[in-house]
C-alpha cells in the first residue's frame, strides 16, 4: 500500500504563519512594554490611558542605580549646574545623588548562584544519570522514583525546616547555602533530563572505545559528553530558569550577603511607585538567561536530529 505524504496547501501553509505569528506576538507583548516601561518617566509609566508614544528616558536606569536624597534649593545652588546627565536628570525633582543602590551586589549574587548551582547541578546530574543508564543499580527504579519525588510537593512546603537547618548550620544568608540548596532542588530535574538523552547514545560507542583502549572515565569523557551535548545544554538552561528566578527560599534565606535580585528589585518601587525602575531592574535580569539561551542554541538545534541514528 502507497502511503504517500500530502503537502499542506498555500492557504494552510498562511494559517499556520498566521498562527504562529499571532502567538509569538501575544506571547512577547508583556516583555516588550517591560522594556518599553524602563525607558518612560513615573508619569507616563502610570498614564491612563497607557501611554503608546512618549518622550524616552533613561530616568528609571539612573533610579534603578542610585540612592537619592531631596535637597532645598539653596543647596542646589551651592551645587552648580549638574556635572553629568544623571545629575541633570535627578536634578529634575530637586534631588541629589547620594550614593549607587544596592541593585548590581543583588545582580553579582544573582550570577553567583545561579550559575554555580546550575554547574553543580550538572556536574552532579550528568554523573549520576551516567551511572543509572549504563550500570547494573540496585532498586534502580525506586531510586529514581525518589529522586523524582522530590520535585512533587512545592518548595515553600520545606521552608521552615530548612530555614532552621540553614540557621543551625549557619548558611543562612551565605552564597554557599544558596548554591548548595538550589543545587539540591534542580539535581532530580536534572538526573531524570540527563538520563533521557544518554539512554538515546548506543552503549557500542563505549564498548568501542574500551577494545581500543579507553578505560571507563576516558571513554565517558571523549565518547558519551559529547554526544551528550544536547541534553546538556537544554538541562543547564532549565536549571539556571529555576535558579534565577527563584524568590520563596530567596527571600526567607537571605537578606542582605546573598540576597538575590528576585526579592531586592520589589523593594525599588519606594513610597513614590518608580515603576520605570522596577522595569529597568527587571529588563537588566533578563539579559543574562537570554545571552546564556542564545550562546547554547546551536546545540539545542541539534536536538532535532538528536536519535536519528539508533543501536
Amino acid at each position: 500500500m502507497n502511503h504517500s505524504v500530502t503537502e499542506p496547501s498555500r492557504l494552510q501553509k498562511w494559517c499556520a504563519g498566521i498562527l504562529v505569528v499571532g502567538y509569538a506576538l501575544v506571547t512577547i507583548m508583556p516583555l516588550a512594554w517591560i522594556i518599553a516601561t524602563g525607558f518612560k518617566s513615573p508619569g507616563d509609566a502610570i498614564a491612563y490611558p497607557p501611554k503608546l508614544i512618549y518622550e524616552p528616558t533613561l530616568e528609571g536606569y539612573v533610579n534603578l542605580f542610585t540612592t537619592r536624597s531631596r535637597a532645598t534649593p539653596e543647596t542646589l545652588a551651592q551645587l552648580g549646574p549638574p556635572e553629568t546627565w544623571y545629575d541633570a536628570i535627578v536634578r529634575q525633582y530637586d534631588m541629589v545623588i547620594s550614593g549607587p543602590s544596592r541593585y548590581g551586589e543583588r545582580f553579582v549574587n544573582s550570577v553567583i548562584i545561579g550559575f554555580g548551582s546550575t554547574f553543580l547541578s550538572i556536574f552532579l546530574g550528568t554523573l549520576a544519570a551516567y551511572a543509572f543508564s549504563r550500570f547494573k543499580v540496585p532498586l534502580k527504579d525506586d531510586l529514581m522514583f525518589f529522586i523524582l519525588s522530590t520535585r512533587m510537593m512545592p518548595p515553600i512546603a520545606v521552608a521552615i525546616p530548612i530555614f532552621l537547618m540553614f540557621r543551625q548550620l549557619g548558611l543562612s544568608d551565605t552564597h554557599l547555602g544558596m548554591i548548595l540548596l538550589y543545587t539540591a532542588v534542580n539535581l532530580s530535574l536534572s538526573v531524570w533530563l540527563l538520563k533521557g538523552f544518554i539512554d538515546e547514545i548506543p552503549v557500542e560507542y563505549e564498548e568501542a572505545a574500551l577494545i581500543d583502549g579507553y578505560t571507563r572515565f576516558q571513554a565517558f569523557y571523549k565518547v558519551v559528553l559529547p554526544q551528550a551535548t544536547t541534553g546538556i545544554a537544554s538541562t543547564a538552561i532549565f536549571c539556571l530558569i529555576f535558579a534565577w528566578n527563584e524568590y520563596a527560599f530567596a527571600v526567607l534565606l537571605t537578606s542582605g550577603t546573598a540576597q538575590t535580585a528576585p526579592p531586592f528589585i520589589p523593594t525599588i518601587i519606594g513610597v513614590g511607585k518608580d515603576w520605570p525602575a522596577v522595569a529597568a531592574g527587571a529588563t537588566l535580569f533578563l539579559v543574562p538567561v537570554m545571552v546564556f539561551t542564545i550562546l547554547l542554541r546551536k546545540h539545542l538545534l541539534r536536538g532535532i536530529t538528536f536519535g536519528a541514528v539508533r543501536k
